[in-house]
């Protein structure tokens, strides 16, 4: 198992990234919660990493804290979350504004998140609420990656922040929709994701 990598960003194309360690790439797919804090590319940082084998691909995901690790670590073994809808979860909202949905039973904010209706909400209000008890109700945000700094404005900010809500699970027109929302100007593409997934579940 591979749970923790440090070395320096190479590619940061949300919902992916690449970290070299020691000449050699490794390629994540991570939270966008833990792409807010992600300094420049070149620059060094450490990521929290969970490591699942399939017969057709060894997928690596990236976390900013061990505790939004441990949040993928329960979500993944509810039933009918797998490892996509779950980290679309953790992109959707921090590690404590989604205790605080399961804990306060509110199925209405979970179903704003693509891919959870209102059954897969309801499954995880009963089947999470057990397993936050030792979480403290910490953020993942609230940790900071090492040589944390702005991250740079992509060459078409909008076009990636679309292109990063599609591979979260929203659709193009929906994504779209949801960039146009908001006031874009001036934001790079992480900026944009988090406000247009921030307007989604206020």
């Amino acid at each position: 198992m591979i749970g923790r990598l440090q070395g320096s960003i190479t590619l940061k194309q949300a919902p992916y990234l690449e970290l070299d360690v020691n000449g050699v790439g490794y390629e994540l797919e991570a939270t966008m919660t833990t792409f807010y804090g992600l300094p420049p590319i070149g620059a060094s940082c450490t990521i929290h990493t969970h490591l699942i084998v399939r017969d057709d691909a060894h997928l690596l995901y990236g976390f900013a804290s061990e505790v939004e690790r441990t949040m993928f670590r329960r979500l993944i073994k509810v039933n009918g979350v797998g490892a996509k809808l779950a980290l679309t979860i953790l992109s959707g909202m921090p590690v404590d504004v989604f205790s605080q949905c399961v804990l306060g039973n509110d199925a209405a904010t979970l179903t704003r998140l693509p891919g959870v209706g209102k059954k897969t909400a309801e499954r995880l209000i009963i089947e999470m609420r057990d397993r936050l008890a030792d979480l403290g109700g910490a953020s993942a945000s609230a940790v900071s990656l090492a040589g944390k700094q702005s991250g740079d404005l992509a060459p078409d900010p909008i076009r990636d922040a679309v292109s990063a809500l599609t591979a979260l699970g929203y659709k193009p027109q929906e994504a779209s929709r949801m960039v146009r929302a908001i006031e874009a100007e001036g934001m790079n593409s992480e900026e944009i994701i988090r406000s247009a997934l921030q307007a989604m579940v206020n």
